[in-house]
């Protein structure tokens, strides 16, 4: 009882700091500024709840205040039932109590017409929930949650609960809500009322959807040229991911070493980087283009501006991910089953086709779903490449930011796209579905791989050599357009643009960063650098959840945790901008939305790498630990925690790197005074400004390198002290490498 009360207390506490002291409502300059003191604690600006409530008129926070009141009596209360009733009465009401009135009063009132009828007008509205209203909101979910707990719920296990709970309050909140926003505003018209007929206009307006390009007749929709090119970049990096694999585990290849470091590079390159180069090549006073009009009088085209290109761009760019999602599944194919087929009489050509291709099936349809979702999701290289040729995503775009803002034209081509990913996800499941693909179990398995036929090696070497070389070419041109003083036409060295774009200058004995990316670079390493261990700790924490605790709805809970991962990034912007634009919450334009968008969007992956690692901690450790009296939060931080130092720095990683490459999403969200990275590259671009582009480009990658390095270096190894046994006798430990050090 001791331990419940004090855990209440600090609770209780957290309410009256959320209530009495914290500023309510939300601050314009934001709540690290110093300039919103001078208006309080009286102010309507910056005064607290219970400010508000006796001052400024707004009687409704009178509500939260009486839902507390439970909670304070349940402090004073020794039966366990009655206890148990009042927090949760108490915690239930308070969250549904702030969430309506959120939703129901704007700035000027009743945000709709029936409760002015119901209620009466207004004399004053709110502004969107500040620090305070979210302090209170979630000491309301710490009561429920608690009082869960004392009836008993997860064995009273008051930590598990109070993360279920709270976790599902921010996945609903920055996921589904936003998503559900857009679905709402498809039919919404320019004065926000029901339009059901502007809805079906724009879903079959016939630049969406037609199919002149088959008939001879002109161009396709931008929905289909979407989904073909999507298509074709799902299958383009799928072949190539598995012709990647097939060389790195099936052949003598010289070079393994050198392809992986090789297919690691598109990934820590921002996303239209590749296409840069490409117009470095192929464009009208690209490298190869000017030299085919030299040799061969052939006279520039612009066949690289449109879907072609930005597919060349897509292949190049998501082809690594696809390999890494293969390499596992190729190596995981059973020897024992290949030597079967092969004592059976058939030759490597037959094996590879009836026995290995089908066993990788889950494989190449997660490589082929990856790149489909991908394709959907890029931005920057359509934008850099599409020329006149649109994709649904640079649409959404123009539709939202354009000269003729149409957000319910927006809504609509964010649903068509939503609609394509998830029609592949259950694509996906429809084909893998029925079938058993499992080729590793308990049982030793000797043996070795099947080697390839001569013409599946010889073509996958060929393949793989080709692309490498292309990739080789395309990075060159990369690192050596930023030391030319203006591409195609005076290609004369110099550092002009690395100057103009990172200087450094001395005035009176302080450093002034005058280069013109220094802001957005700042901007960029800041975010990334807050977002990177904030998506750590929310996806182990859930991975903890998911592998450790038994509790209703638990895959339902994960495949909604999912689901941030299969929405393109640009629904996640465009959803964004239309649900947090407004009260309740309201963070357009602040590094706020940019650190919650880059957390949210990367947390699946650390979700499943903490699973995965999880899913080989014993967990006899867990109940040695709560056996010897510690609590389940005890036992994760100083158990488990140490034994999952890859799966972090496998998250810390994946964040930092997406928090710097992304585009899709980032572009709807960034502001002039947060001003990311590749948002100002796109600028840069489309200024044709290419050379400071690429030369800012250049400084990512190094730097994110460098990152890298450091987040190995600070998280460590984790070390395993294992014996080896012979005939059951232990033998000499295997040296810690401390010990190896002595």
């Amino acid at each position: 009882m001791n331990r419940r009360n004090r855990r209440l207390d600090w609770v209780l506490a957290l309410a009256v700091l959320g209530l009495a002291i914290l500023p309510w409502y939300r601050l314009e300059a934001g709540f690290f500024s110093t300039g919103w003191l001078t208006d309080y604690p009286a102010g309507a600006k910056a005064g607290p709840g219970l400010v508000q409530l006796a001052l400024h008129g707004r009687w409704w926070l009178a509500l939260p205040l009486l839902a507390l009141v439970p909670a304070a009596l349940a402090r004073f209360t020794a039966q366990p039932a009655l206890r148990a009733r009042l927090l949760v009465a108490s915690g239930l009401a308070g969250a549904t109590i702030m969430v309506v009135q959120g939703f129901a009063i704007a700035y000027s009132g009743w945000r709709w017409p029936v409760l002015e009828a119901w209620f009466g007008v207004l004399g004053t509205g709110q502004e969107a929930f500040g620090a305070g209203a979210a302090t209170l909101l979630t000491a309301f979910l710490l009561l429920f949650s608690f009082g869960l707990a004392e009836r008993g719920v997860l064995r009273g296990d008051a930590f598990v609960v109070s993360a279920i709970t709270i976790l599902i309050a921010l996945v609903a909140t920055f996921v589904f809500y936003p998503v559900g926003t857009v679905l709402v505003g498809a039919f919404q018209g320019v004065d926000g009322s029901f339009d059901a007929a502007g809805f079906l206009n724009t879903l079959t307006d016939p630049s969406i959807w037609t199919l002149r390009c088959l008939t001879g007749g002109g161009r396709c929709g931008v929905a289909w040229s979407t989904l073909m090119l999507a298509i074709a970049t799902g299958a383009g990096s799928t072949l190539l991911g598995l012709a990647f694999a097939l060389v790195a585990t099936r052949t003598r290849f010289p070079f393994k070493r050198a392809l992986r470091l090789l297919t690691i590079l598109p990934i820590i390159t921002p996303p239209f980087v590749v296409g840069l180069a490409l117009i470095l090549l192929f464009g009208r006073s690209g490298v190869v283009t000017q030299g085919l009009a030299y040799l061969f009088d052939i006279p520039p085209g612009r066949w690289l501006y449109g879907l072609t290109g930005i597919w060349i761009a897509q292949v190049l760019s998501f082809t690594p991910i696809a390999f890494l999602v293969l390499i596992g599944v190729v190596q995981g194919v059973s020897p024992a089953m290949e030597e079967a087929a092969q004592t059976l009489r058939a030759d490597r050509w037959r094996t590879f086709v009836t026995v290995s291709l089908p066993l990788m099936r889950p494989g190449l349809a997660n490589a082929f779903l990856v790149g489909f979702i991908e394709s959907l999701a890029d931005f920057g290289n359509p934008m850099v490449l599409g020329g006149s040729h649109g994709v649904l995503s640079t649409e959404i775009f123009f539709a939202v930011v354009g000269a003729q803002t149409d957000p319910a034209r927006a809504a609509v081509l964010a649903l068509i796209l939503l609609s394509f990913t998830l029609t592949a996800f259950v694509a996906q499941r429809l084909w893998l579905g029925g079938r058993n693909f499992t080729t590793v179990t308990g049982k030793g398995d000797s043996g070795q791989h099947a080697g390839l036929s001569r013409g599946v090696a010889a073509l996958s070497i060929g393949v793989v050599s080709v692309w490498s070389a292309f990739t080789l070419v395309v990075y060159a041109m990369i690192l050596f357009g930023g030391f030319v003083k203006t591409w195609g036409l005076d290609h004369s060295l110099t550092l002009e643009h690395y100057s103009r774009a990172f200087a450094v200058t001395f005035s009176q004995g302080s450093i002034l960063w005058s280069g013109v990316a220094w802001g957005s670079f700042w901007t960029t390493m800041e975010i990334a650098l807050i977002s990177a261990p904030l998506t750590a700790v929310v996806g182990l924490l859930t991975a903890y959840l998911i592998v450790r605790q038994n509790f209703a709805g638990r895959s339902v809970f994960e495949f909604a945790l999912m689901m941030s991962f299969a929405i393109p990034g640009t629904i996640i912007g465009v959803s964004y901008v239309f649900a947090f634009n407004l009260p309740p919450v309201e963070m357009t334009g602040t590094a706020l939305i940019l650190i919650i968008c880059f957390v949210f969007r990367n947390m699946p992956v650390g979700v499943r790498g903490g699973v995965a690692a999880m899913s080989q901690i014993d967990r006899s450790l867990d109940e040695a630990s709560l056996t010897l009296g510690a609590n389940s939060f005890t036992t994760a931080r100083r158990v488990i925690l140490p034994l999952l130092r890859p799966a972090i720095v496998a998250a810390l990683v994946y964040s930092f790197v997406r928090s710097i490459t992304s585009i899709s999403a980032v572009i709807f969200l960034v502001s002039a005074q947060y001003n990311m990275a590749t948002a100002y590259i796109v600028g840069l671009v489309e200024n044709g400004s290419y050379g400071v582009a690429i030369a800012y480009s250049s400084v990512l990658i190094v730097v994110m390198i460098a990152v890298i390095g450091g987040f190995q270096a600070l998280v460590g190894e984790r070390r395993l002290r294992r014996e080896d046994r012979v005939a059951g006798v232990p033998a000499r430990s295997t040296p810690r490498p401390q010990e190896k050090a002595a």
